[in-house]
């Protein structure tokens, strides 16, 4: 199996936090030749996708309120945030369905977004930012907010609660609050509250990730034909016999859809990478015959 097939593979089957990394990383390599300034050593976004703290740029280029949460000012920018968004959404999707990671993150972007907007014309600046910062931040204090004693087993540190390590990084935000970049310290905090709100919702019984949704589905469908309903047969005839191929067609199927899911809950347990590479090759040969 190539290098390639292998990547489609996992960006098939490694659920939704797999899948937006992807995402961030592929914004990110496209951004390169498109907006990276090699004489001057930094990325020069357009302001139809950076978020700018300008309200009257809003009702003209709302979508930067998503946009800029995939693009990043540099390589270390990313690697951080992509870091954290796998350590927080594992943690998160330990509870939560794969909608629901995806609603928050989504929403945590607009809220971070429109909070730094709103702070940063208070204060009188006039600035962008770009980053997954806030959705990265708001992930991991949504699970801290479900589960704040659960305990972590970290490297060189040893067995440390959840609460301990949130607790520490929204500190450091804190105090480099007034060293720069004050833009991206408002949308951390700011992705941390919503991410304190989001879960108090959801205990209550509220789910805001229906309202994404529900939005995806417009979109996904919108230019489609509305299928008409069906029309009412009331005489049905008896089921035809299968024949002997048929039967052994239909066993093979199970038998194969029996390994598929032998394969998937061995991944469950160990990970993709306990797979040898017979499985490797049957999961994806299933997956293009699917």
């Amino acid at each position: 199996m190539s290098i390639w097939q292998d990547i489609k593979l996992q960006y098939r089957i490694g659920g939704i936090v797999n899948q937006v990394i992807y995402w961030n990383v592929g914004v990110f390599l496209i951004a390169i030749p498109l907006f990276y300034s090699f004489r001057q050593g930094y990325f020069d976004y357009p302001n139809w996708l950076a978020l700018s703290s300008s309200f009257q740029e809003f009702p003209y280029r709302p979508w930067t309120l998503i946009t800029y949460g995939f693009l990043h000012s540099g390589f270390l920018h990313l690697f951080f945030n992509m870091v954290m968004l796998n350590f927080a959404g594992r943690l998160f999707q330990t509870f939560f369905t794969q909608k629901q990671f995806l609603g928050m993150y989504l929403l945590s972007l607009v809220f971070s977004g429109l909070s730094f907007a709103i702070i940063y014309t208070f204060l009188g600046g006039n600035n962008s930012i770009v980053g997954a910062s806030g959705a990265a931040l708001a992930t991991l204090v949504a699970v801290t907010t479900y589960q704040p004693l659960m305990e972590l087993h970290l490297m060189l540190i040893g067995r440390v609660k959840l609460w301990h390590v949130t607790g520490v990084l929204l500190l450091l935000d804190v105090l480099q609050f007034s060293l720069g970049n004050s833009g991206g310290h408002i949308a951390h905090l700011s992705g941390a509250l919503f991410g304190i709100i989001y879960i108090k919702l959801l205990q209550s019984g509220t789910d805001l990730s229906v309202v994404v949704t529900k939005v995806i589905d417009f979109f996904a469908n919108l230019g489609k034909p509305k299928s008409k309903s069906p029309f009412k047969h009331v005489h049905k005839n008896a089921p035809p016999k299968r024949s002997a191929s048929q039967s052994t067609g239909v066993v093979m199927k199970d038998k194969k859809q029996q390994q598929i899911d032998e394969i998937l809950d061995k991944i469950s347990q160990s990970g993709y990478d306990s797979l040898t590479q017979a499985e490797k090759e049957f999961l994806f040969r299933a997956g293009n015959d699917s």
